[in-house]
């Protein structure tokens, strides 16, 4: 059968089990758009690149597959930028398709023309322009099978127009899975020594695609009496009612939990590395002795010393981990238990005692509302510690926020989720700041019948920025002052249930009310300004919470005095 290659396309997502594709449409990719029309892909159309990126960003975390942006030349490749780099650095697939000038127009800086791999080359694990239309279905199975492969990341795939009209007999072919490592029998032999050996070992597990693993891992490491931490919001990998969660390291963690990784005397990343915002900016954690378990030969988010690598996903490394009693050796539950006491401790709601709405008091009764399948979405700023430290997750998948830092996820992120899973309470937590980046996408959430909470923080500042401003320019407030508009007005304009809270009392009855709308809904929070994140100031509860400072000494003869350091 002869058909155009961007009506092929079309037909090898659908052989990928692609379900959903988040586009801008431009009239450079015009015949994909028309192969989408009878296909069981649905199309979601979205209001600007960025969201439609950060859309599919969410799709890849939650289901594994790559998920699929398409956006045109150009402006539009540009606004996508931002959704590519956040899926480079947190390793998760994606892929951008990118329609292009015709091949005739190249190099006469005809309109919206630009490099392709100019653009995207060190942001990306592979950019190719797809020049011949008989190769249209094997590029896109390479850039899936490129995307989940190694270390996941985005592809993008550039369609000149004129190419994807021209005919062609080529039909789908097959998806390629992708190989799976296992780790040898001695790995796993020289690690169980290790952990045997070690009196304080400490698991640190992050990254994506890990489906039950984290509860099967976290289960076994209970058994071996192993303390189990996450990377910078990948909180979701272990479930936070076993008895070996330790909590979460990167901005905003425990000073107690950070201690750990200087008194540790092993330490085995899974699923991620030693990297910067896990390691306080390279300054905690580099001393103990180091097995990483990453599917990446390179280790490139790693960073110091390595004793063992084994190049395996977590899902394989969970498949073959040795028996629990074999790696228990004669250490006792102390350390574990200890460390998940500062966890839940650290974890535990309590007020601010600010102006406004008290933080402290409205996350503790989100997370008493809420049902413990939540899905909650984070975009990047002070406004998002509160939702990390008092939210529990108890499943992979259930967390979806930027590592690397990018504002404006948190509401495409909960309109695509509550696509994926429409019976799922999904939650958005963000900023004033935070939101208006891509507030616009709730009219998507509108469009399909979603109905997604969002909790926007408004103190009327971009709070990270002044927190930095206080300590290194005091009292010279420069550039990060906002006027925002009735946020509630925005919500309802789409048909949605809102609410302006400026109380701790206000909240519980608002969230009640929104909730059982049955319709999308916001709660704006009107905060003080001059509150910042638990934890900052050093407060003492915090400083308290060492329970397992008299052990470590006993053992060890070191002090905790690091634990003293502010929180970032």
């Amino acid at each position: 059968m002869t058909q155009s290659a961007g009506h092929l396309i079309v037909r090898q997502l659908e052989a990928h089990g692609v379900r959903r594709v988040y586009s801008v449409p431009g009239e450079s990719f015009l015949d994909v758009l028309d192969g989408l029309h009878d296909s069981p892909v649905s199309t979601v159309v979205c209001r600007q690149e960025g969201g439609a990126g950060f859309m599919a960003l969410a799709e890849g975390r939650k289901t594994g597959t790559p998920g699929i942006a398409m956006v045109t030349r150009g402006p539009g490749a540009a606004n996508a930028m931002i959704a590519v780099h956040t899926a480079w650095q947190d390793a998760t697939p994606m892929v951008l398709f990118v329609g292009l000038i015709p091949v005739a127009d190249r190099g006469r800086d005809s309109f919206q023309e630009f490099s392709l791999e100019g653009w995207f080359s060190t942001t990306a694990k592979r950019v190719v322009v797809l020049d011949d239309e008989h190769r249209a279905a094997e590029t896109v199975a390479e850039a899936m099978h490129l995307a989940v492969s190694g270390r996941p990341g985005p592809v993008v795939i550039g369609l000149p127009e004129d190419v994807l009209v021209r005919p062609t007999s080529a039909g789908a072919v097959s998806p390629r899975a992708p190989a799976t490592a296992v780790p040898p029998p001695a790995a796993t032999e020289e690690l169980a020594g290790r952990l045997a050996a070690a009196a304080r070992p400490l698991i640190i597990a992050g990254g994506d695609g890990w489906g039950d693993d984290g509860a099967r891992l976290a289960q076994w490491a209970a058994e071996a009496q192993i303390p189990v931490a996450a990377d910078w919001r990948a909180y979701d990998v272990v479930p936070h009612s076993s008895s070996a969660w330790a909590g979460w390291l990167g901005y905003g963690r425990a000073d107690t939990l950070a201690a750990r990784l200087d008194e540790a005397d092993l330490l085995v990343f899974i699923g991620c590395g030693r990297s910067d915002v896990l390691s306080d900016g390279y300054t905690k954690g580099f001393n103990a002795p180091t097995v990483l378990v990453l599917p990446d030969p390179d280790a490139a988010t790693h960073s110091g010393r390595i004793d063992q690598q084994l190049a395996v996903p977590p899902s394989s490394f969970v498949d073959a981990l040795p028996d629990a009693a074999d790696v228990r050796g004669s250490r006792g539950s102390g350390w574990m238990d200890a460390l998940a006491e500062d966890q839940r401790r650290y974890a535990t709601p309590r007020p601010d005692n600010s102006p406004g709405v008290d933080l402290g008091v409205a996350f503790g009764v989100l997370e008493d509302r809420l049902p413990a399948d939540k899905v909650v979405t984070y975009g990047a700023g002070n406004a998002t510690i509160w939702g990390h430290r008092y939210l529990t997750h108890h499943g992979a998948g259930s967390l979806i926020g930027p590592r690397n830092g990018a504002m404006g996820l948190a509401v495409p992120a909960a309109v695509a989720a509550a696509l994926i899973e429409p019976g799922r309470q999904v939650v958005a937590v963000c900023g004033d700041g935070d939101f208006l980046m891509n507030a616009q996408e709730l009219a998507v959430a509108a469009a399909h019948g979603a109905a997604p909470l969002v909790i926007v923080v408004d103190n009327g500042i971009y709070g990270t920025i002044v927190q930095h401003q206080r300590k290194h320019y005091p009292a010279r407030p420069s550039g990060t002052s906002m006027v925002n508009p009735d946020f509630t007005d925005w919500i309802r304009s789409f048909g949605g249930h809102g609410e302006r809270v400026e109380t701790a009392a206000e909240f519980a009855p608002a969230l009640e009310r929104a909730l059982s709308s049955g319709r999308l809904a916001l709660l704006h929070l009107v905060t003080d300004p001059e509150t910042m994140p638990p934890g900052t100031a050093n407060a003492p509860e915090e400083l308290a919470g060492l329970a397992y400072a008299r052990l470590a000494a006993d053992d060890s003869g070191s002090s905790l005095a690091s634990a003293g350091e502010g929180t970032r």
